[in-house]
């Protein structure tokens, strides 16, 4: 199984050098994406794919359910190195429907340490209770707290020292929260940003 995939890694660099014979050299000599891209560590969400972006051209951190946790040193030297060094200009966090994260946290049972990991989808859930509780169908509401969980992270990242040094700089960066949906195979802007330059509140749309 794994030679099957070093035997697809040669075809592809085969058929990448085939195709434009410079275009490793390209790649490794920098790396200047505009795009850092917070998203679900979710096998079916690669970001390349699904934005149709080359190697080089986004910059990816990946998580279980897309939570941006302050004390996440992951998270947190990633999110330094692509603002101050790789000088991004849009930070998208993208969660998606039917997200097994969002679901773990609601549905009751103990998953062991994933649990701490999730709390903050469920004080997002306890913000919302009474709009959520009018929410019927489980799916449906579970997509909705996804939608809400992400405008929260864009909002608590918009918070970090990190991002509040930029902008006050006047650094030109805006922070995006979309959602991709497994069953159509297409992403949207939830409309939850905040934009570049200048210190910026992060819009609400609860």
């Amino acid at each position: 199984m794994l030679s099957d995939l070093l035997d697809h890694n040669i075809r592809w660099a085969t058929d990448k050098v085939r195709e434009d014979p410079d275009y490793f050299r390209r790649l490794s000599a920098l790396q200047r994406p505009d795009y850092l891209w917070i998203g679900c560590s979710d096998s079916r969400v690669p970001a390349n794919v699904i934005t149709g972006l080359e190697p080089g051209e986004v910059f990816v951190h990946r998580n279980v359910a897309n939570l941006v946790h302050r004390a996440d040193l992951n998270l947190l030297s990633v999110l330094e190195f692509a603002v101050e060094t790789l000088e991004v200009k849009h930070i998208i966090v993208c969660g998606h429907y039917g997200c097994g994260g969002v679901r773990a946290a609601m549905d009751g049972h103990r998953h062991g340490i994933i649990d701490h990991w999730l709390q903050p989808i469920r004080d997002v859930a306890d913000t919302h209770d009474q709009a959520l509780n009018a929410v019927l169908d489980p799916d449906t509401r579970l997509n909705r707290l996804c939608e809400l969980s992400i405008a929260a992270q864009v909002e608590g990242l918009s918070r970090t020292p990190i991002i509040q040094s930029a902008w006050k700089r006047g650094k030109e960066l805006a922070i995006h929260g979309w959602v991709y949906g497994l069953n159509d195979g297409l992403i949207r802007d939830l409309e939850c940003g905040c934009g570049g330059g200048q210190l910026e509140k992060c819009h609400d749309h609860s």
